[in-house]
C-alpha cells in the first residue's frame, strides 16, 4: 500500500504538469490547426524564466513570477507573429517543419545562455513529508503540484466558457468563416491562443522544475505531450485532463511494479492499444468526410 500511494501522488503530479503542457498544444490546434512541436520546449522556457528572474536577478518570488507571465505571454505573441502568420496558407507539412525548428532554436537559446548542465535552484514548494496513512508518507510539493494546477486548469476552463475572449476563442476554433462574419479578429485569437498556451507551459515548468530539476530534461519530459494528446484528442480540453493523468499513473506504475527502461515507452504502447479501439482519442470528435 506504500508504494502504490507514492507512486499514485507521483504518478498525479506528473500527470498534472502535463495537462498543463498538453493544454497549450491543443489551444493552439483547435484555434489556428497548427501542430505545434516546440510545446516541450516552452516548459523548457518556463522553467529557466522563472530561475533567471528568481535566482539570478534575485528578485522576490511573486515579482518573479509576474515576470515569468509577461515573459510568456510576450514569447507566445511574437512566435505567432513572427513565424507562424507569415505561413498561413501554407501546407501542414511545412508549417510542422518550422515548428520543430522552432523547438532546436529555443532549446539551443537555452543551452547557450544557461549551459547544458543543472543549474542550482532553491525549492519553491515545500518538501515537508506528509503521512498519508500510518507509515506511508508523500513530500508535501507533490500534493501542492496537484493543487496548483488543478486550480490553474479550473481557471482557463472558467474562462473559455465565461469570458467573451474565451467564447471567441471556441468560436473561431469550431468555424473561422463564421466568427469572422460575427466581428471577431481571427489574428487577434491566434496570438492569443499561443500567448496562452506559453503561459500554461510556463506554470508546468515552473512546477517540474521545483520537483525535478531545472536542466534540459526539461524538454525531454515534454516529449509525453504527443501521447497525450493523442489519448485524450487533439481537439478536447477536457481530454488533456484525462489523458495526461492517464499518462502520469501509467508511467510511475510501470516504473514502480515493472522496469524504469519500460516505463519510458510504456505511454506509447498504452497510446498505440487505445488508438486501436478509439482512432480519434477519448474524447476527440469524429470526423467523417464524403467526396
Amino acid at each position: 500500500m506504500n508504494t502504490f500511494l507514492n507512486l499514485t501522488v507521483y504518478g498525479l503530479s506528473d500527470g498534472a504538469i502535463l495537462a498543463l503542457a498538453a493544454l497549450g498544444f491543443v489551444l493552439i490546434y483547435k484555434a489556428t490547426g497548427v501542430i505545434n512541436f516546440a510545446q516541450g520546449e516552452f516548459l523548457l522556457i518556463g522553467a529557466y524564466t522563472l530561475y533567471a528572474a528568481f535566482v539570478v536577478f534575485q528578485l522576490p518570488m511573486v515579482l518573479a513570477v509576474v515576470v515569468g507571465v509577461a515573459f510568456a505571454i510576450l514569447m507566445g505573441v511574437v512566435i505567432e507573429r513572427l513565424v507562424l502568420r507569415p505561413l498561413v496558407g501554407e501546407n501542414a507539412i511545412s508549417v510542422i517543419m518550422v515548428t520543430i525548428g522552432l523547438a532546436a532554436l529555443l532549446r539551443a537559446v537555452v543551452q547557450l545562455i544557461f549551459g547544458t548542465r543543472p543549474v542550482p535552484q532553491p525549492p519553491l514548494l515545500p518538501r515537508t513529508p506528509i503521512e498519508l496513512l500510518p507509515g506511508t508518507s508523500v513530500p508535501l510539493n507533490r500534493i501542492l503540484v496537484i493543487l496548483i494546477a488543478a486550480a490553474v486548469l479550473a481557471a482557463f476552463t472558467v474562462f473559455f466558457r465565461r469570458s467573451r475572449h474565451g467564447i471567441a476563442m471556441r468560436a473561431v476554433a469550431d468555424d473561422q468563416q463564421a466568427a469572422l462574419t460575427m466581428g471577431i479578429s481571427v489574428r487577434r485569437i491566434f496570438a492569443m491562443a499561443w500567448a496562452l498556451a506559453a503561459l500554461s507551459a510556463l506554470v508546468g515548468g515552473i512546477l517540474l522544475g521545483d520537483v525535478t530539476e531545472v536542466s534540459g530534461r526539461l524538454a525531454t519530459f515534454g516529449l509525453y505531450v504527443f501521447p497525450v494528446v493523442i489519448l485524450g484528442g487533439l481537439d478536447s480540453v477536457p481530454g488533456t485532463i484525462v489523458g495526461g493523468l492517464t499518462i502520469g499513473l501509467t508511467t510511475q506504475y510501470v516504473s514502480g511494479y515493472a522496469d524504469p527502461g519500460l516505463s519510458q515507452i510504456a505511454p506509447y504502447l498504452l497510446l498505440i492499444a487505445i488508438l486501436l479501439v478509439r482512432p480519434y482519442g477519448l474524447f476527440g470528435e469524429t470526423r467523417i468526410e464524403r467526396v
